[in-house]
């Protein structure tokens, strides 16, 4: 049970994505620029995240960025290109199908993580059940499509 408000918070912040996407895609249309607005998106979550560490007085340890490997860093930028693609797709594709193809995305490329024991704390391995998940939210995502 102490998994269950991890689980309670990740689901809410997943059920949050549609909505920034919503959100993401009316500015872009306000302003005519998806990449701008994904800019400033960026830029309000920098501005939300300086309170936060201000406001709970979260330390950086300045010393300990230079053990950072230089990889880790390219985290930024993917999370600009995934905010840049939603926001160009959400108009195109609609919710359903966008975070239908977002979660089998993840769903596969998590499941080879897992198995390979790339960027995760423990390793495990591919199994039927595994593959199984992943071809039930694949034909979902087939169904969402088609219907």
């Amino acid at each position: 049970m102490e998994k269950l408000p991890w689980i309670i918070a990740v689901f809410i912040a997943g059920s949050l994505l549609p909505i920034q996407a919503g959100l993401n895609t009316r500015m872009g249309q306000a302003i005519h620029s998806p990449v701008w607005a994904s800019l400033i998106s960026f830029a309000v979550g920098l501005v939300a995240l300086l309170v936060y560490v201000a406001v709970t007085r979260q330390p950086l340890h300045t010393q300990s960025l230079k053990d950072v490997p230089t990889v880790t860093w390219v985290a930024g930028a993917l999370g600009a290109i995934y905010v840049t693609t939603v926001v160009l797709a959400f108009p195109k594709l609609g919710p359903a199908l966008t975070f239908g193809l977002i979660v089998a995305g993840q769903l596969i490329i998590s499941v080879a993580l897992d198995h390979f024991n790339v960027l995760v704390h423990a390793q495990h391995s591919i199994n039927a059940w595994r593959v199984l998940g992943i071809a039930l939210i694949v034909v979902g995502v087939v169904i969402i499509r088609k219907f």
